[in-house]
């Protein structure tokens, strides 16, 4: 029990060697004035130019076309081909065959 007591003493006293002895700044309770930070500038810039992404993105997809309407099904597809195989046949025939 004695050697427990001893042991944590030990890491106490280690650990108090290791906490820093100089004063700790008091947090301030004031806010900082904006454009003070190069940071928070920094962040606004990157903010900016990602919502200048968006648009552009929501821009360029308004002109694609949705996949359930783009593909008809494979019937669909089917029928389509065969018709344009039949009048390509019928335009080298002449026309009347």
């Amino acid at each position: 029990m004695l050697a427990l007591r001893a042991l944590g003493r030990r890491e106490r006293d280690r650990a108090a060697d290791w906490a820093p002895r100089w004063p700790q700044p008091e947090p301030t309770s004031r806010p900082a004035e904006p454009g003070t930070d190069p940071r928070a500038d920094e962040l606004r810039r990157r903010l900016a130019e990602s919502r200048e992404l968006v648009e552009e993105r929501e821009a360029f997809e308004e002109g694609e076309l949705p996949v359930d309407r783009a593909d008809p099904g494979p019937e669909e597809r089917r029928r389509r081909i065969h018709d344009e195989a039949r009048a390509a046949v019928d335009e080298i025939r002449g026309g009347d065959a």
